[in-house]
């Protein structure tokens, strides 16, 4: 019980939340939907599905993400926690394909 109580003193119960999961599709050669809206402070888990025959290339200098989404395939990644901010993010096989992630201040609630 010493060892359980230690750990959580170690570590902040915010490291123990939960992901949040967005799902972003690619379909028709575009992004789908084009802008994400998350909370800043939290970690995020991207389901990125490519719903197109062809293969694509999620990347993001600022996610600092660079990914192959192969054609009907489908890719995990994680971001965050981000700032509050937008985080631009493009098909580098189709540069005309581009998106953003924005990141909206947290609530503080009851404060």
């Amino acid at each position: 019980m010493k060892i359980i109580l230690f750990c959580l003193l170690l570590f902040p119960l915010a490291t123990f939340a939960a992901d949040t999961d967005y799902a972003l599709n690619i379909k028709d050669q575009r992004f789908q939907p084009n802008e994400l809206i998350i909370m800043a402070g939290q970690k995020a888990k991207l389901v990125i599905r490519n719903q197109d025959g062809m293969p694509a290339e999620f990347e993001s200098s600022d996610l600092s993400r660079e990914v192959i989404v192969p054609g009907h395939g489908e890719i995990v990644i994680y971001v965050g926690p981000l700032e509050p901010g937008t985080y631009q993010f493009f098909n580098d096989f189709n540069h005309e394909m581009k998106g953003s992630i924005v990141v909206n201040p947290a609530s503080n609630k009851g404060h």
